[in-house]
C-alpha cells in the first residue's frame, strides 16, 4: 500500500509533490506516484458543531438553557469543502501510513487532528516540520520525518484552545445577547482587544489639552550655527517665555558644557509576522489581513519567502547557510548592487542579534528564499521588497554617528542642543532611496517636552572655550496632545505587548512572547471586530462604535471584567504552553474553563437590562448612503452604514450563532430614536443615528442627507447633531482638520441638501 500525504493547502501539496515525486500524476484533487498519494485540506475542513447539534432546544436562544457545556465536542464538516474531505477519506482507504504535512504550528497540527478524528483514521502517522517550501527544505524534511506521537501534546493544547474558545464565545455571546436583546459577540481574544480600543478612545475624549511655551535660541560661533531649547520647568505663562526670549536675544553667551560620543545604530530585527504587519500598515497602508494574505501567497504560491506565521525575529544555526545562499541568489536581480555590497562575514552563528536558537520556537524569522521572485503583483512586490531589504540590512555594518550635546548659557539661562553627525551610513544605505526609516519606538508624543535631535551630514563642532552669540530667540506656543487613535499597526503592537502591566509575574511571563492572540490570528481578530460592528475605520484610524462601547461597558458592569483583560489570555497561554510541553493536564484546564463559562452566565442572568438607546448605533438610519461627504478641507470620515431589520427568533439565533463562532455579520436592531427633523428643504423626514452617521428616514425615496458621526477628530453626539441641524453650527470645540492640524472652532453645516460639514475656526 501507499503513504498518504496530507498538506494544509493545495499549493503546499503541489510543492511537496514537485520536490519528492516530480513524475507523479496530477488528478486535480490529489497527486499520485508510485510511493505517495499527495492530497490536501483547504484550511479547516472540519469545525466544532453548533449548539443545536447537541439538542434541538438550542435552536431558540434562552438564557435559562445556559450554560451549554458538551461532555464530548461534536465535529461537523464544512459544507463548502465536503467534497475534498470525501477525497481524503477514499484515498486513506488505499494507504497504510499517513504523513501530516500541514503547517508546522499549533493550528496546522489541529487541522490534521480534526481530519484524523472525524474520518477515524487509524494508520500510523509521521510529521513533516519545515519552515519554507523550497525543494531542498522539503526533501531534507522528508529525510528527517518525526513520529506523529511526538506532537501529541501539541494536539492536546490546540484542541483545548479551540474548545475553550467555543465555550466562552457561545455562552458569553448567548448570555449577553438574550439578556439585552441585541446581538453581542464575546470572545477570549476579541473582547480584551476591543477593551484596548475602548480605553484609548475614552482617554482621548476625556483629555484636556494644556497650552505651554518653549523658548528656542539661535546661536552662532564663527561659521558654526546651531539652535537650542531653553531648559527649565514647563512654562505656562506666555509672558514668562517672551521675557526669557527678550532677555537673551542679541546677547553674548558661553559654552557651559560640551560632550561628544561615538554612537552606532545596528540594523533592525528580522521580521516576524506581527512586526511585518505593523510596518506594512504604517508604510504601505496595508491592513493586517492584507499583509498576512500577501505573505502567505509569497510563501505558498511564489515560494520566495519562508513560513510567514512566525513569532520569532531570530534564526537558528542551521539557517545561516540558507541566508548566505539567499544572498547569493539576489545577485543579478533588482537587488544586485545591494547584494554585491553585502558582507557575508557579518551573518554568522555567533551574531546573537540574528542567530539566537533560544528565541526560535516553531519557526524562525521571515527570510527570502533563494528562489528568484518573478510574476509578483504590485502589492506582492512591495511586501517582498520590505522583507528583502530587512534581510539585506543584516549583512551591512552599523550606521555610525557622533552625538554632540551642547549646553549654552546666556544671561543665566541654559539652552540644550543635540546634534547627530553622520559618519557612515552602514546598513541605512539599504534604504537610501526611500524615506528615512523611523526608530524603533517611532515618534515621541508631542505632549512631551522632547529634546529635539538634529541630524546633519556635515562636520559639526563648537569650541568650549570661545564665546557664543545668541542671534535670535523666539517663544513657541505648544499644546499637550492626547494619545493617538489606534491604527491597525499600533493595535497589533498593543496586542503583542498586552499583559506587560499584569502584576502576576507568572502570567506576565506567559504573555511575554504571546500577547493577545497569535501572529496568525491577530489579523482575523481585527477583521472580526469590524464585521460584528464594534469598530469602524476612519482612514487609518480605528474608531469604536456605539455598539462596541456598550459591549465593553456591559461586560465590565456584569462583574466579568476578566473577559476584557489580557490577564485571562495570559493565564490560558501559560497553561496551553505547559500542555504542549507535557507539563499540564488538558482535562484540568477544560474543567476550569467550564467553571468560568458557568460563572459568566450566572453574572449576566442577574444583570439589569440596558435601555435600547445604549444601542442607537444599531438603527437602520442611514442605510444605502455609501458616499463620503466632502468638506472644505477634503473628505470627512465615514462611509455607508447598513443594518438588518428585526428578525424572527430562529433567524436571530442563526445570525448570532455565526457571530459567536466567527461567521456572519448580522445586526439585531432596536427601536430608532429621532434626533432631529431633516433640514433638507421639502423633505419632511426624521434624522436617526446609524452605526456611522445620522441619516434621514426618507433615504429610500431619495433623500441623501447624512452627517457622519466621526468628523474633524470628534465623535459627534446627538445634541451636537441637533445643534448643527437647528442652528447650523456646534459650540466651540477642539478639532482636527483633514490635513491633521489641530485647531479650535465650530463645525458648521455647509450644505443642507447633503449634510456636508466644514470647520469655522475661531
Amino acid at each position: 500500500m501507499k503513504t498518504l500525504i496530507i498538506a494544509e493547502k493545495p499549493d503546499m501539496g503541489r510543492n511537496i509533490a514537485a520536490a519528492i515525486d516530480p513524475k507523479a500524476k496530477n488528478h486535480r484533487t490529489y497527486i499520485e506516484g508510485e510511493q505517495y498519494i499527495i492530497t490536501w485540506a483547504i484550511g479547516h475542513l472540519i469545525g466544532l458543531a453548533e449548539p443545536d447539534a447537541y439538542d434541538d432546544r438550542y435552536k431558540k436562544w434562552n438564557i435559562n438553557d445556559l450554560p451549554i457545556i458538551p461532555s464530548v465536542f461534536k465535529l461537523v464538516p464544512n459544507r463548502k469543502t465536503l467534497d475534498q474531505l470525501k477525497v481524503i477519506k477514499e484515498l486513506a482507504k488505499r494507504c497504510d501510513q499517513l504523513i501530516n504535512c500541514c503547517d508546522a504550528g499549533r493550528e496546522g497540527q489541529y487541522i490534521f487532528s480534526l481530519i484524523q478524528r472525524h474520518l477515524k483514521l487509524k494508520q500510523p502517522v509521521k510529521r513533516l516540520w519545515i519552515s519554507d517550501l523550497t525543494p531542498e527544505t522539503i526533501r531534507k524534511g522528508f529525510a528527517e520525518l518525526k513520529d506523529g506521537s511526538e506532537y501529541e501534546n501539541l494536539t492536546k493544547a490546540a484542541t483545548a484552545r479551540s474548545e475553550a474558545d467555543w465555550l466562552i464565545g457561545m455562552n458569553g455571546s448567548r448570555a449577553f445577547t438574550t439578556r439585552h436583546n441585541v446581538l453581542l459577540s464575546v470572545g477570549r481574544v476579541q473582547t480584551p482587544v476591543l477593551a484596548l480600543i475602548y480605553d484609548r478612545q475614552k482617554t482621548i475624549e476625556n483629555f484636556d489639552s494644556l497650552k505651554f511655551f518653549e523658548v528656542e535660541g539661535q546661536f552662532e560661533q564663527g561659521d558654526t550655527h546651531y539652535r537650542g531649547m531653553w531648559q527649565g520647568d514647563r512654562i505656562t505663562d506666555p509672558k514668562q517665555a517672551e521675557t526669557i526670549a527678550a532677555k537673551v536675544k542679541g546677547k553674548q553667551g558661553r559654552i557651559a558644557s560640551y560632550e561628544v560620543k561615538d554612537v552606532k545604530e545596528y540594523p533592525f530585527k528580522l521580521y516576524d509576522l506581527t512586526l511585518l504587519q505593523r510596518e506594512a500598515n504604517g508604510k504601505l497602508g496595508f491592513s493586517a489581513k492584507k499583509t498576512l494574505d500577501i505573505a502567505q501567497a509569497l510563501y505558498e504560491k511564489h515560494k520566495v519567502i519562508s513560513y510567514p506565521r512566525t513569532n520569532s525575529n531570530y534564526v537558528t544555526e542551521q539557517n545561516i547557510p540558507e541566508m548566505h545562499k539567499a544572498l547569493a541568489s539576489l545577485q543579478g536581480t533588482a537587488y544586485d548592487e545591494l547584494a554585491k555590497g553585502a558582507n557575508r562575514g557579518l551573518v554568522h552563528k555567533g551574531n546573537k542579534f540574528i542567530c539566537n536558537p533560544a528565541k526560535v520556537e516553531d519557526h524562525h524569522a521571515i527570510l527570502p528564499t533563494h528562489r528568484k521572485a518573478t510574476s509578483l503583483s504590485p502589492d506582492e512586490s512591495k511586501l517582498y521588497d520590505m522583507i528583502v531589504r530587512r534581510f539585506l540590512s543584516q549583512f551591512y555594518p552599523a550606521a555610525e554617528y557622533k552625538s554632540h550635546t551642547v549646553l549654552t548659557e546666556v544671561e543665566g539661562e541654559t539652552f540644550k542642543t543635540n546634534v547627530k553627525e553622520l559618519l557612515s551610513l552602514g546598513w541605512k544605505a539599504i534604504y537610501a532611496d526611500q524615506k528615512k526609516e523611523k526608530g524603533k519606538g517611532g515618534k515621541k508624543d508631542k505632549d512631551e517636552e522632547t529634546e529635539e535631535e538634529e541630524e546633519v551630514n556635515e562636520p559639526f563642532g563648537v569650541d568650549a572655550q570661545s564665546a557664543v552669540l545668541c542671534r535670535d530667540a523666539v517663544s513657541k506656543e505648544k499644546d499637550t496632545q492626547p494619545p493617538k487613535h489606534y491604527t491597525e499597526g499600533t493595535l497589533l503592537k498593543a496586542m503583542e505587548s498586552a499583559g506587560k502591566q499584569i502584576e502576576d509575574e507568572e502570567v506576565r511571563d506567559a504573555m511575554k512572547d504571546s500577547g493577545l492572540g497569535t501572529p496568525a490570528t491577530r489579523a482575523a481578530t481585527i477583521e472580526r471586530l469590524k464585521n460584528v460592528g464594534y469598530i469602524t475605520m476612519q482612514g487609518k484610524k480605528i474608531m469604536i462604535t456605539q455598539k462596541g462601547r456598550t459591549a465593553i461597558e456591559l461586560i465590565r458592569a456584569a462583574g466579568v471584567e476578566l473577559l476584557t483583560s489580557p490577564e485571562m489570555t495570559g493565564m490560558w497561554e501559560r497553561r496551553l504552553n505547559e500542555i504542549a510541553r507535557g507539563g499540564a493536564s488538558d482535562a484540568q484546564f477544560m474543567e476550569n474553563v467550564k467553571k468560568f463559562a458557568t460563572m459568566i452566565v450566572q453574572k449576566v442572568r442577574v444583570q439589569n437590562r440596558v435601555d435600547s438607546k445604549a444601542f442607537e448605533g444599531e438603527t437602520p438610519a442611514a442605510k444605502g448612503n455609501s458616499r463620503k461627504s466632502k468638506t472644505s478641507g477634503g473628505s470627512s470620515s465615514g462611509g455607508g452604514t447598513s443594518a438588518k431589520g428585526s428578525r424572527s427568533a430562529p433567524q436571530r439565533a442563526k445570525a448570532a450563532e455565526a457571530d459567536a463562532s466567527g461567521g456572519g455579520t448580522a445586526v439585531l436592531t432596536s427601536e430608532p430614536s429621532v434626533v432631529a427633523n431633516c433640514p433638507r428643504p421639502g423633505c419632511g423626514g426624521k434624522l436617526f443615528m446609524g452605526r456611522k452617521g445620522y441619516g434621514c428616514s426618507n433615504y429610500r425615496i431619495g433623500c441623501k442627507f447624512v452627517i457622519w458621526k466621526d468628523s474633524f477628530g470628534r465623535s459627534l453626539t446627538d445634541s451636537q447633531v441637533k445643534a448643527l441641524v437647528e442652528k447650523g453650527k456646534t459650540a466651540k470645540l477642539k478639532l482636527v482638520t483633514n490635513d491633521g492640524r489641530q485647531t479650535e472652532g465650530r463645525i458648521v453645516l455647509r450644505n443642507v441638501e447633503t449634510g456636508e460639514l466644514a470647520v469655522e475656526e475661531v
